[in-house]
C-alpha cells in the first residue's frame, strides 16, 4: 500500500511538472507572437513615415529599403507582411494621389516580394556564410551585393509600374518605348538613389538593429 501511495504521488508530481511546462511553453509562444507583432508594426510604421517624409522629393525614397530591411531582420513571412501592410496604407493614402487599382495591385505585390527577398537574402547568407552580421559590412564586395539588389528591385519597379500606367491610359495599341524614355530621368534618379541607399545606409542599419534585437 505504501508503495502504491508513493507511485501515485510521483504520478501527480509528473503531471504537475507537465502542466507547468506546457504553461511555460504557451507563455513563451505568446511572448514571441507579441514581440513579432510589435516588430511588424514598428517596421510598417517606419516605412510609412519615411514614405510620407520624402513623398515630395521626386523618386527619392527609403520606403523600399525599409521593407527589404524588415525581411532581412524578421524573415520572409514577416517581411512580406510588412511590405503588404505598409504599401497598402502608403499607396492608398498617398499625399500626392492614391494609386489607381491596377497600379495599387502591382505595388502591393511588388513590395510584398521586396520583403520576401530581404528574408531570402538573409536565409541564403546564413547557409552560405557570405558575410557575418557582427563583422564590418562596409566592405566593397558586400556593398556591391546590396547595391546591385537595390538597383535591380528599383529597375523592376520602374519598368513594370510605367508599363501598367501606360496600358491604363493608352491601352495595348500604344507605343511604350517613347513613354518610358520620356520619364527616363526620373527612373535614373530613382535607381541611383536606391542603389546608394542600399550601399551606404542598409549595412549600418542591419548591424544596428541586429545588435539591438539579438
Amino acid at each position: 500500500m505504501e508503495l502504491d501511495s508513493e507511485t501515485d504521488e510521483t504520478s501527480r508530481i509528473v503531471e504537475l511538472v507537465k502542466v507547468e511546462q506546457e504553461n511555460l511553453n504557451q507563455s513563451i509562444r505568446v511572448e514571441r507572437l507579441s514581440f513579432r507583432i510589435v516588430l511588424i508594426s514598428i517596421f510598417s510604421a517606419l516605412a510609412i513615415v519615411l514614405g510620407y517624409l520624402l513623398a515630395y522629393i521626386p523618386n527619392i525614397e527609403l520606403f523600399t529599403l525599409t521593407i527589404f530591411l524588415s525581411g532581412f531582420i524578421l524573415g520572409k513571412r514577416d517581411g512580406m507582411i510588412v511590405g503588404f501592410l505598409s504599401s497598402l496604407i502608403f499607396c492608398f493614402f498617398n499625399p500626392l494621389s492614391a494609386s489607381p487599382l491596377p497600379l495599387l495591385t502591382f505595388q502591393l505585390f511588388h513590395y510584398s516580394l521586396t520583403g520576401l527577398l530581404g528574408g531570402l537574402i538573409s536565409s541564403l547568407n546564413k547557409k552560405k556564410q557570405i558575410f557575418r552580421i557582427n563583422e564590418d559590412l562596409y566592405k566593397f564586395s558586400i556593398m556591391i551585393i546590396f547595391g546591385s539588389i537595390g538597383a535591380i528591385i528599383t529597375l523592376n519597379f520602374q519598368v513594370i509600374a510605367t508599363l501598367i500606367h501606360f496600358l491604363s491610359f493608352y491601352g495595348p495599341g500604344g507605343e511604350f518605348l517613347p513613354v518610358f524614355i520620356s520619364g527616363i530621368g526620373f527612373t535614373v534618379v530613382h535607381i541611383i538613389g536606391n542603389t546608394l541607399g542600399f550601399i551606404f545606409i542598409l549595412p549600418g542599419l542591419i548591424q544596428l538593429i541586429n545588435k539591438m534585437l539579438y
